[in-house]
Parts: structure tokens; C-alpha cells; sequence
């Protein structure tokens, strides 16, 4: 059995080798001729997988480890039969750690406390309902918008506009469709308050590029239209910028190897099933208030020292994220 996996992927080293034949490769350079021959291939959001990249092979598992599936095309993979797993949720309190970061700074750079503000979430998913869970407590006014999940749950919810006209701080939990690509262009924009920050930790192309800079609105940005080519003038305009790191906890990237690895078992009826990177510390989730958040945040994660490092080498981009060193879940 052969396995090609994204060379970036932690804790995977060692584990399948001693039932396949493991090769690892850049995840923007695997190419048609190294998947001919595998049977399983392991990713990221930076491997395209469609009829170019798997057309010749005899391919019968995609695993990506990432929460998004945007960059498979999971159509033409299940006209041929070829299985897609992913890891959702598998990062959702390391984004919530990121967007707690960003809520800290904005609060002590801005001068306000949590019950001064409005905070919009669109998408209530895995990560949007545990943004919404601290937010509440911590004392933030909190509107949601989720239609898909609305019109399912009733769970009231509220419509776009109405959630964009009242936020004072909007962030984006958002799998990247067709319906959501752009969402945040010149419309939704111009209904936002002119002091509004935008947020966005969930696919670069959520957010329109020239739309946001047109808008002249402060943003808060993990991830890029066109990454890892980023727009070097938002860059610059941008309260904080990462790179597409929001979801990289330790914590986070051992529980989406781990579903790999699962969905390697249960493919091919290999006796790894339950495996758990046993170098990676199991997560602890707790309340956290925001006293205590104000006065821990900087230690767990800076995410002003993580902005200083990509504004001053943004061409890095990708060597930041991929050599990224992950920070620990510790609420």
C-alpha cells in the first residue's frame, strides 16, 4: 500500500510506515505522477485535489487534515468512487484562542470593555457557537447569523443585514462556497458602522480584497485571498495580520492527524484506529473569565508579535505558517 501525505503535517512521521509505504512531499508540489500509484493521499488546504491531480490514479482516499473542504472536488472524487474525510471541528478552540487574542488587543489598544460592544458572528458552527459561548461570557452583546442552521433549528438567528448593521466587531466563521465567497463585499460593507472591525479566520476569499480597502474599515486578518501572495497594502492596513495560523494549537493539529490516521484505519482495516499523538498534551477546556484572559492571553499566544513577524516579511508567508510553532489550548 502506498500513502503520499502533505510533509507538513505534524506527528504523522512513523505512524502508517509500518503498514504502507509512506512518501511525503510539499503539499503545493504534489503532483498527478507522485498520486498514480497510491492508494490514500493525506493533505492540506494547499494540495488541489480534482480530476488534474487525481484523473490517472487509483486513488480510493482523500484525507485532508484541515476543518474546510474547498480545496477538494468532492463531486468528481464521489463519481469515482474515492472517499473524502476531513477534520472539522478539529481547530476550533485554537481559533477561539485567536479571536480571544484579537478581542484582548482591540479592548486595551481601543479603551472599551466587552459590555460596550456589539460582537457579530456569521456561521455558528464549530467554531462560530464557541466564539458565541466566551463572547457571552465575557460580556459582549452577541448577534448571530447562520441561515443554513436557522432554517434547520430555528434557533433565532438573525438575517445578515440585520446582524451587519448592529456589530461593532464582526468575525467570520464560514466554510468558503459559492455563497459565501465575497460575502463580505462592497454591499455588506456599506451597511457596516464606519468603525466596524472585521474579523476573518475562515478562507481568504470570504472577504472581497479591494471591497475591504475601498471600505476604508480596521480589520483583523488570519487569512488571504490569493495566499500565500498576499495583498501587501491590506497587509499593511490591517490591525493584525496572520498567517492562516488561527487553528494551529497543538491541541488542535494532533486531534486532525489523528482523524487521518482513523480514516486510514477504517479504509484499509488497519489495527491503528483510536491513535492520539502521544507527544501532544490532551485539551482542557474550561470557562475562562476576562480579567483572567486580559492577564494570560500574551503568555499563551502573542498575536502582536506573530503580526510584527509577517508585516516585516510577508513574502515569508507560507514559511511562517509552515514552521509555525504551535501554541497550546488552555481554555
Amino acid at each position: 500500500m502506498k500513502i503520499v501525505a502533505d510533509s507538513a503535517i505534524p506527528f504523522l512521521q512513523g505512524v502508517l510506515e509500518p503498514w504502507a509505504k509512506v512518501r511525503y512531499i510539499a503539499g503545493s508540489e504534489i503532483g498527478p505522477t507522485d498520486v498514480r500509484d497510491a492508494d490514500a493521499i493525506v493533505i492540506r488546504t494547499r494540495t488541489r485535489c480534482d480530476e488534474r491531480l487525481l484523473g490517472s490514479s487509483r486513488l480510493k482516499l482523500v484525507a485532508t487534515a484541515t476543518i474546510g473542504f474547498d480545496h477538494i472536488d468532492t463531486a468528481w472524487c464521489a463519481s469515482r468512487g474515492i472517499r473524502v474525510t476531513t477534520a472539522a471541528g478539529c481547530n476550533a478552540r485554537g481559533v477561539l484562542q485567536w479571536v480571544a487574542a484579537a478581542l484582548e488587543y482591540l479592548a486595551r489598544t481601543q479603551g472599551w470593555q466587552p459590555s460596550e460592544k456589539t460582537l457579530g458572528i456569521v456561521g455558528v458552527g464549530h467554531v462560530g457557537s464557541l466564539v458565541k459561548e466566551y463572547a457571552e461570557m465575557w460580556g459582549f452583546r452577541v448577534v448571530c447569523c447562520d441561515p443554513p442552521r436557522e432554517a434547520r433549528e430555528h434557533l433565532g438567528f438573525r438575517p445578515l443585514d440585520e446582524v451587519i448593521r448592529q456589530a461593532d466587531l464582526l468575525t467570520f466563521h464560514v466554510p468558503l462556497d459559492a455563497s459565501t465567497r465575497h460575502m463580505a463585499g462592497s454591499r455588506l460593507l456599506a451597511l457596516t458602522k464606519p468603525g466596524t472591525v472585521i474579523l476573518n479566520s475562515s478562507r481568504g476569499e470570504v472577504v472581497d480584497t479591494q471591497a475591504l480597502l475601498a471600505s476604508g474599515r480596521p480589520c483583523v486578518l488570519d487569512v488571504w485571498e490569493h495566499e500565500p501572495r498576499i495583498d501587501e497594502v491590506l497587509l499593511d492596513r490591517s490591525l493584525l495580520a496572520t498567517p492562516h495560523i488561527a487553528g494551529y494549537s497543538e491541541q488542535g493539529k494532533a486531534t486532525a492527524t489523528a482523524l487521518a490516521v482513523e480514516a486510514i484505519a477504517r479504509t484499509f482495516s488497519l489495527p491503528i484506529g483510536g491513535w492520539y499523538p502521544p507527544q501532544a498534551a490532551p485539551a482542557a477546556p474550561r470557562p475562562i473569565s476576562w480579567p483572567e484572559l486580559c492577564s494570560s492571553i500574551h503568555t499563551a499566544f502573542n498575536i502582536e508579535a506573530e503580526s510584527r513577524r509577517l508585516k516585516s516579511s510577508p513574502h515569508d508567508f507560507e514559511t511562517l505558517r509552515d514552521h509555525y510553532n504551535y501554541r497550546r489550548e488552555y481554555f
